[in-house]
Order: C-alpha cells, then structure tokens, then sequence
C-alpha cells in the first residue's frame, strides 16, 4: 500500500468514546491508519497510539485510512475472540453516513454485487460478477444538498473498500473519494466524506448490548 505525504492529525490524539477493563471504543479521524503500515513512516495508527498507554491493546476490526468513526480494540485476547466471533456471525451492526456526488436510483434499497481486489491498481477493488466475493450493502437516503444525496450505509459483508465501491456502481461516488470518484466528485470535498457513525455489539463479558453513536463532523 502507498501513502503518500502521510500527516495524520494529532488533535486530539485520540478521541476515545468508552473504555473499560475490557474493550476501548474510539473515535478514529480520517487520514489516520487504523493499524500501522509497513513502511516506517506509517507506523503512526490508532492502535500505535493506543498501545502508548494500553501495551496490551489488540486488534478487533478496521477502518480504511480515509474514513472516520467508531472502532472498537480489545484489551486481552479473550474479548478479542468474543469480538471478532460477533463480526464474523455478523450480529455487530454498523451504520455509516456518506455524502455522494448525485442522487441514488431511490429513496432505500440494496446493492448486491461481488466483489474482488483490482490486482494491477491494489488497493483499489472492483466488482466482478464472476470471480469476486459476495458483498451486500443496504442504503437509505436521509437527505441531500446541491451537489447530492446524503445516506445511510449498512454494510452486511465487510469486504474492503465495499461501500465506495457499492456507490460508485451506482454512479454516485462518495466525494472526496481519490480512488472511485470521478474529477469532480474527488474535488468537491477535502476528504473522503464517509464516516461509522454507529456501531452495536454484546460486551464480551456482561454480554450487555452496547451501542455507540457519533455523528460526522461533515
């Protein structure tokens, strides 16, 4: 993966929303990795600055590097487990908000469409009806403004990049997106605006329903 000119913000420096012996609920910026990269230059990353204060903090889901919003980390390898088996079975929800260059073909609906890495240009993906990996993504529009909608995504699947690549096949990119966007899409924001705004999951030992809300500062 390249990054160029890698300069995540640090303020604040972490933006945590809830935290107990067990888990760590944070608020992640955009143009900041969830996890470090190879290269040195890209160690910086949400769980790098976690672990300043929490050495034990372990890895449950991630973010792309240009959306915001809610990830949870686990502080030991048994609510990791309980965390990811809850991703896995897909009883997490999560709701992003997005806005996207032009107005989607109704008001809700879903978008069922495979989906696989685009080898030659990685990390781009792409759909593909024949090879690529089922990906379903539900959406619901809440709004718009004059460049377009403003929606809910709910992803089912969680296949890399589903949600910008789900938007674009419909011919409404998310803006600011500098992979999928057409010119003017990627220019009409300073970031990819697309932001986890909610996300749900049973603490992995109260077993307590937990549900995080943060609205996107866009």
């Amino acid at each position: 993966m390249t990054l160029l000119h890698y300069a995540p913000a640090t303020t604040p420096f972490l933006d945590i929303r809830y935290q107990d012996d067990d888990i760590v609920v944070v608020n992640k910026a955009s143009g900041l990795l969830s996890v470090p990269g190879k290269a040195l230059e890209h160690r910086d990353s949400v769980w790098t600055r976690l672990s300043y204060a929490c050495p034990d903090i372990r890895v449950v889901h991630r973010l792309d590097m240009a959306t915001s919003g809610l990830l949870v980390f686990a502080h030991n390898k048994t609510a990791q487990a309980a965390l990811q088996r809850q991703f896995e079975r897909r009883s997490v929800g999560k709701r992003y908000v997005a806005k996207v260059a032009g107005h989607l073909p109704a008001t809700r609906g879903a978008i069922e469409l495979p989906m696989r890495c685009d080898w030659p240009n990685r990390p781009r993906q792409m759909v593909d009806l024949w090879e690529g990996r089922h990906a379903l993504t539900f959406y619901q529009v809440i709004g718009h403004d004059k460049l377009g909608d403003i929606v809910y995504l709910e992803p089912y699947t969680g296949r890399s990049h589903q949600l910008r690549v789900h938007m674009q096949a419909l011919g409404t990119p998310i803006r600011g997106d500098k992979f999928y966007a057409d010119p003017a899409a990627f220019a009409a924001a300073e970031r990819l605006l697309l932001h986890a705004e909610s996300l749900a999951f049973d603490h992995p030992t109260t077993q307590q329903r937990l549900h995080f809300t943060c609205p996107a500062e866009f």
